[in-house]
């Protein structure tokens, strides 16, 4: 589902912590290499852990975000002709 290359929130079950934003650079038999930023203090700390898959009890991924404030977010009508998806199924025919 995750592969290498993929930004995702780990939750370590062992642990009980969440790696947040990590990127998965390796995946070799039960073990996952990830790479992470932390804040601590006044500086950013750069991490990279290796973890069993057994250690890892939920992976998340973020799909999409949609910015607060006052914009108005684009819908369907707003888009481009040429990006629009259209609905191919099959209208009912009355009996």
């Amino acid at each position: 589902m995750f592969g290498v290359g993929a930004n995702v929130w780990i939750f370590l079950r062992d642990q009980q912590r969440w790696i947040e934003r990590a990127r998965i650079l390796d995946i070799e038999g039960d073990l996952v290499t990830v790479r992470y930023e932390t804040e601590e203090d006044d500086e950013m700390c750069s991490w990279e852990e290796m973890l069993r898959l057994e250690s890892i009890g939920s992976v998340m991924q973020k799909l999409a975000t949609v910015p607060r404030g006052d914009t108005e977010p684009l819908v369907s009508e707003d888009c481009p002709e040429a990006e629009r998806i259209h609905n191919h199924r099959p209208e009912s025919t009355p009996e």
